[in-house]
């Protein structure tokens, strides 16, 4: 069963895992709560090729997108450079 978010919970983990974030925004792109938008920027990312950006910020939201509160995300990162 699925369960309806907000982007508030989202944001909160995406700030625990990049507390040095420049940029962090998450956006429910339908209103539904399991279609978001998450956009951070981070010099962690700098030197990291995008797969693996991206994979930071999955491990970050693993439990919101293995109990099925995330339906589709999409990413968009970028590092101090």
């Amino acid at each position: 069963m699925r369960h309806m978010a907000t982007a508030e919970p989202l944001e909160t983990l995406l700030r625990r895992a990049f507390p040095d974030a420049t940029e962090l925004a998450v956006i429910d792109r339908t209103g539904g709560g399991d279609h978001f938008q998450v956009v951070v920027a981070d010099a962690r990312f700098d030197g990291l090729s995008l797969v693996d950006q991206h994979r930071l910020v999955y491990d970050a939201l693993d439990g919101p997108l293995r109990d099925g509160t995330i339906h589709e995300l999409r990413i968009k990162t970028k590092g101090a450079a």
